[in-house]
């Protein structure tokens, strides 16, 4: 079955994880991924660790079903080809170090001045212009910056998030941009240039809690793994263990009060109507919901929290998320090649009329002569031979 995006070549001169996630995004849907690496080392997320075989954890994420070019581009000739190549691609992204591609001479108005139809994504930390243009940026200094951590850990403590969350919004933000352009592109027949900020694109990420505290007001306060402003919602302690719900309405609010905590009385106290009301007494209420919870077992509390229809979870670790039943019963498990053989891959979303793309990680420099070759660029690829 055809892919939403077959035929279409990607040509990403990337690192780490925003640009390399949103690229890995389009191979899932079908799009040709030309991985553009340094050959002393390539991209240098594939030396963060070495916990997924051999391989690194990030790096397996984010690269199935690319192809790996290794060029010098300190070199003028293979900064070249790496232009012959960009003109016959329909997307070209790049997130290298702020300036970095510009002295690269990669100009998306002249390269959509050679190829009106090329579509360029620039990814980087706080965007072109402003005063913070040249800094370094990071996942976890845009968590800082973006607010993110001012709201996240506890009410003593900040916390950044287990997983590269500015990354990921960058990332994400990139590809329904470069999607978008593609459609429009299929209206109007020209390219486009996207740029993506991480900071931007966290900034999008963090609306609630700005709304919240506009014109002067109080910060959501930090509240572990509770919810700032819904309550209740978040873990409690049972007798054995514990268990993590959260309440939306009145109605479950009353459902909870009678059917959980057994407390009818609570159920039509007009203190704790609406969410606000039970929010702002949550000084009165988390004694009397502690103490119940606490009183019973998981498997008692669960159960009572099921029978009321409160929505509740089980606090998954990484091995419990390998082997979660739903995951399974789904069929959501599949493999893909690397150079250290096989490895699970969670199958991507897709419509019912195709399935996503699932190639192999590639080794560093795999496909370089092959590309060179396809491209004409035989002189580039002997002297890399020594032919």
């Amino acid at each position: 079955m055809s892919r939403p995006l077959d035929g279409l070549l990607v040509v990403s001169l990337e690192q780490a994880i925003a640009a390399p996630y949103c690229t890995r995004l389009l191979a899932d849907q079908g799009a040709r991924v030309i991985k553009v690496e340094r050959p002393d080392g390539g991209d240098f997320a594939r030396a963060y660790d070495t916990r997924a075989r051999g391989l690194a954890s990030h790096f397996v994420w984010t690269n199935r079903s690319k192809e790996s070019l290794a060029l010098d581009l300190k070199q003028v000739d293979a900064i070249d080809a790496l232009r012959a190549i960009i003109a016959n691609a329909d997307v070209f992204v790049q997130n290298l170090a702020p300036g970095a591609v510009g002295r690269l001479g990669l100009d998306p108005t002249e390269l959509r001045a050679e190829k009106p139809r090329v579509i360029t994504c620039w990814i980087s930390g706080y965007g072109a212009g402003g005063p913070s243009e040249q800094r370094k940026a990071y996942d976890l200094l845009i968590q800082a910056e973006a607010g993110f951590l001012s709201v996240t850990g506890c009410r003593d403590q900040i916390a950044k998030a287990g997983i590269s969350i500015a990354d990921i919004a960058a990332g994400v933000t990139a590809y329904h941009s470069i999607l978008a352009a593609l459609i429009n592109r299929g209206r109007t027949g020209a390219g486009d240039h996207i740029e993506v900020s991480m900071l931007e694109a966290m900034a999008e990420w963090m609306g609630f809690p700005m709304y919240f505290v506009m014109d002067g007001a109080p910060p959501p306060p930090r509240n572990g793994a509770g919810h700032a402003t819904i309550y209740p919602y978040g873990p409690y302690d049972t007798a054995d263990g514990g268990v993590f719900f959260g309440l939306q309405n009145d109605r479950e609010w009353m459902a909870f009060a009678t059917e959980v905590l057994g407390c009818p009385e609570l159920a039509g106290d007009e203190r704790f109507k609406g969410n606000s009301g039970r929010a702002n007494h949550r000084v009165v209420l988390e004694p009397t919901i502690s103490a119940r919870l606490a009183a019973l077992s998981t498997e008692d509390a669960m159960r009572r929290l099921e029978k009321a229809d409160i929505g509740t979870a089980r606090v998954s670790d990484m091995a419990a998320l390998w082997a979660h039943p739903q995951l399974a019963a789904r069929n959501r498990w599949r493999d893909v090649g690397s150079p250290a053989g096989p490895l699970p891959a969670l199958l991507p979303v897709s419509g019912d009329g195709w399935t996503p793309r699932l190639d192999p990680i590639p080794a560093l420099g795999e496909h370089t002569e092959a590309i060179l070759s396809e491209f004409g660029l035989d002189n580039l690829r002997n002297r890399k031979s020594g032919t």
